[in-house]
């Protein structure tokens, strides 16, 4: 078997696992990136993600950041252990250590972290600008800012500077488990190169930054459940991402954190092979499942939470796909077409009847349908920009905004399908970035970054995933490095001694 000897070995090439790299290799350590996929696919959801960040700008955060992290940070904790979090971290008995809250100092950490990050990561040549948004009025978003050449261009400057300055990159290398000594600590990690050739990486710590489990069907059937098999991962990038970060610390004894029930994603044309082919126009019209019936509000309203909503209920259907439709009133609205990047036109008909045949669903019901939204709408005044209370009455379930008759020929429609971005459950670490286990302690040797690491419950607030693998990859690598040195100098002062 073939072996390799490095101070630390980073398992992933996203951001959180570049960060890492970087971070350590500037800081004085022999680094190693291990990543799974050949290297024209290399970088997980980084590679395709437009990678929008929570920032007002790049020196300033956005003014809810730590509280939509604390509002997504907890379920149904006991508030008894939560008022305990309020003593000092050193105090924590170790059940509050692994409770399934984010911990205020992690999400402090992480708001006094990200503009330094931010600016340490513009000295590899990365710029940000203001993010424009692919919704219906494509206007400037005044809390989001969003690199130049989105998640790629991060990728490719940090890897530039990595191979510059010696980190060794392995592609096409799986990472199967990880080697702990006698005492516990991880000491390295089992592998696959291609044609199963096993081979072993040794090092004096791991850092786990290898994403979710968005391509691994099994644990999304075992986790999110009935359904799961329906939902598809946004981009290519995604299939890698098998969930074995997750899978090896657990088998050491890794505390679980996140929501493991839940998934941030978006709808997508179920037609397109498109990266990221959202269909965001549902609020305007209906969608209907292949029985042809209505499942869910479709006018909740346009934000991010929204997308999830409509996936989830997608997801539960009977073939895991919904049917958006509108009426040629659609053309009303500026500029509609920047809420679709699907690369497939919509499927058109001069009648409910003639789309219904197109869409292999039963006409009687669609058209009933139909008529029966149709005679909830009521009048008012439909305003596109905003939520404008335009709601259905007297029907189930109801449309909570723009609701306005399907009426107008000819009908368009977008087959939908959720396409998963993040899942949201993973291990626990503390604001160093290093694993705890079941009970509370460090797993000496073992960090993790990036959305390995289980923080979200039951909602993602948007634009925070690539700013915190970011964020914490660089932490890991720092603290790592500077534990490497700090055993450097001890073995140094005792060989002169």
């Amino acid at each position: 078997m073939t072996s390799n000897a490095f101070d630390l070995l980073v398992v992933g090439h996203g951001i959180a696992g570049l960060s890492a790299a970087l971070s350590a290799m500037q800081n004085g350590a022999k680094v190693a990136v291990l990543e799974r996929a050949p290297v024209e696919e290399a970088g997980g959801c980084t590679r395709y993600t437009e990678a929008y960040l929570r920032l007002k700008s790049e020196d300033e955060l956005s003014d809810d950041f730590e509280g939509v992290l604390a509002d997504a940070g907890s379920a149904n904790p006991d508030p008894a252990l939560v008022a305990a979090m309020m003593r000092p971290a050193g105090e924590w008995p170790g059940i509050l250590r692994t409770m399934s809250v984010t911990d205020p100092e992690f999400i402090s950490t992480f708001a006094g972290k990200a503009i330094p990050t931010i600016k340490w990561l513009k000295t590899f040549g990365i710029r940000f600008i203001p993010a424009r948004l692919p919704h219906i009025t494509g206007r400037e978003h005044p809390g989001l800012v969003v690199p130049v050449g989105g998640g790629y261009a991060m990728m490719e400057a940090l890897v530039n500077a990595g191979r510059a300055g010696g980190v060794a990159f392995y592609y096409e290398t799986a990472v199967r488990r990880l080697l702990q000594d006698e005492a516990g600590a991880v000491v390295g990690v089992h592998a696959v190169a291609r044609q199963n050739r096993p081979v072993e990486f040794r090092a004096k710590a791991v850092v786990l930054a290898s994403g979710g489990f968005e391509g691994n069907p099994q644990m999304l059937q075992r986790y999110v459940g009935k359904g799961a098999i329906n939902i598809r991962p946004v981009a290519r990038g995604c299939y890698y991402n098998q969930g074995d970060g997750i899978r090896m610390a657990c088998a050491i004894g890794a505390a679980q954190s996140g929501d493991y029930g839940y998934y941030h994603a978006v709808p997508v044309d179920s037609r397109s092979g498109r990266t990221e082919a959202k269909v965001l126009i549902f609020p305007f019209g209906i969608v209907v499942n292949n029985l042809g019936k209505r499942f869910t509000d479709e006018g909740v309203g346009t934000e991010y939470r929204t997308f999830d909503a409509m996936c989830h209920a997608i997801q539960a259907q009977p073939n895991g796909t919904g049917y958006a439709i509108v009426d040629a009133k659609i053309n009303d609205i500026p500029e509609f077409t920047k809420a679709i990047l699907s690369d497939r036109p919509p499927i058109e008909a001069a009648s409910l009847a003639e789309m219904a045949q197109k869409l292999a669903i039963p006409a009687a019901a669609l058209e009933e349908t139909v008529r029966a939204f149709n005679g909830a709408c009521r009048p008012g005044r439909f305003i596109e920009m905003r939520a404008d209370g335009l709601a259905t009455a007297g029907i189930e379930p109801k449309k909570s905004n723009w609701a306005r008759p399907i009426d107008r020929a000819p009908f368009l429609c977008y087959p939908l399908i959720p396409a998963s971005i993040i899942t949201m459950g993973g291990i626990k670490t503390n604001a160093n970035a290093q694993v705890l286990n079941a009970e509370g302690d460090c797993i000496p040797g073992l960090y993790a970054a990036g959305a390995v690491v289980g923080i979200f419950y039951r909602h993602y607030p948007a634009a925070t995933s690539v700013l915190r693998g970011a964020v914490f990859g660089c932490i890991a690598g720092a603290h790592a490095a500077a534990k490497f040195e700090a055993e450097r100098c001890e073995a140094r002062t005792t060989t002169t001694a």
